[in-house]
């Protein structure tokens, strides 16, 4: 596998303020740690470990359930990831989550037709288990047409294409890796990225059928900011957040900021990308956050399909370069271009144009 190495011939105008889109070690410096943690070189990695696994019996706590929990949380015990469910555990028997639990199963019994397929709604949680995350990505709505919600947030399985928000990102990506290209075929799965540590979770893991954002404030929400709270919380050694869109930034904040990269900008999808999120530079900073935090070799490979590999690694600054002017008294988010409530409402018009040509497209074919 041939690398490719980022050259920087020229060191840092201290003098001058860094902009959104400079290197991310050059606005931040070396990662702080938390009061207490001992201290550690931004290239030798972190000294200070996560906290303590949790300890989890699960046939233990499926005995304990009553009749109605097991009930109503089947699908949370035979598909939820165990090293998630040992930290969500105590959420799902919340009578707020059995609501939900009700609410989606009346909506079954009705007759609705729920998206993502029931065996899909936490596949987040298998190609993500909790103790490989480095990187949170936050949805919102689930894709609400046939064959395009999996489970992962932007995603889609074949032969579904690529939908906008996540063309844009790919822009994005190109931008920041001029060796990305996107994958054959128009294609849009993401589990390449699940599988090396990007938790691509969305606000809603369900909706109805053809109608957006129809499974909102019906629990989900709680449910999310939960595991967001659990990452933000129990992996302490630090992760990146990226929030896009005004939803996804008020997710997040409550993250600490001196122990977590939480990064934002506008929407990917078409209407609002341009106005900030194709110079974001948010893949490039996260592999160089990380590359500080842990190493180059825990960076995360973008490359998605059969396309020539992304490179991981990169050429970061070196120690003794860090300049101590350049360090903050704290570590602010950074944040491109302005938010908009609305921005996913787009996406799902579009999302349900690109579902009535499929439809249109296979009523030709018959």
């Amino acid at each position: 596998m041939s690398s490719l190495k980022r050259k920087n011939n020229s060191a840092p105008d201290s003098n001058k303020k860094p902009k959104v889109n400079a290197s991310i070690t050059s606005f931040f410096g070396a990662p702080k740690s938390s009061p207490g943690a001992p201290p550690s070189s931004p290239l030798s990695g972190a000294k200070r470990p996560d906290a303590p696994a949790l300890k989890f019996d699960k046939a233990k706590w499926v005995a304990g359930l009553t009749p109605e929990q097991k009930r109503h949380l089947q699908l949370e015990i035979q598909t939820l990831d165990s090293s998630w469910l040992a930290h969500l555990k105590d959420e799902i028997v919340t009578p707020e989550f059995i609501e939900l639990k009700k609410f989606l199963e009346s909506e079954v019994k009705s007759g609705q037709k729920v998206f993502p397929p029931r065996e899909d709604v936490y596949s987040w949680s298998r190609h993500t288990p909790f103790s490989s995350v480095k990187c949170v990505i936050l949805g919102q709505d689930p894709y609400h047409n046939i064959n395009q919600a999996h489970g992962l947030a932007f995603s889609v399985r074949p032969p579904t294409p690529c939908p906008p928000s996540l063309r844009n990102m790919y822009i994005a990506l190109g931008k920041d890796y001029p060796s990305f290209k996107p994958p054959p075929n128009k294609s849009g799965l993401l589990t390449p990225w699940a599988e090396r540590g990007v938790l691509l979770l969305n606000t809603c893991l369900t909706v109805r059928a053809h109608d957006a954002n129809s499974h909102a404030k019906r629990g989900w929400e709680r449910f999310t900011q939960k595991v967001i709270d659990v990452v933000a919380q129990r992996r302490t050694r630090g992760v990146v957040f990226l929030a896009w869109g005004t939803p996804a930034a008020k997710r997040v904040a409550k993250v600490d900021v001196k122990r977590h990269l939480v990064l934002k900008s506008v929407h990917p999808s078409p209407l609002s990308a341009s106005r900030g999120f194709f110079d974001c530079g948010h893949f490039k900073a996260t592999n160089e956050w990380l590359a500080l935090r842990y190493g180059e070799d825990e960076v995360i490979d973008w490359g998605l399909g059969n396309c020539s590999t992304l490179v991981k690694k990169e050429v970061v600054k070196k120690e003794e370069e860090v300049k101590e002017e350049d360090k903050e008294e704290a570590t602010p988010d950074v944040v491109v271009g302005e938010f908009d409530d609305d921005d996913f409402e787009e996406e799902s018009k579009i999302l349900q144009e690109m579902g009535e040509e499929g439809k249109a497209d296979s009523v030709k074919s018959e």
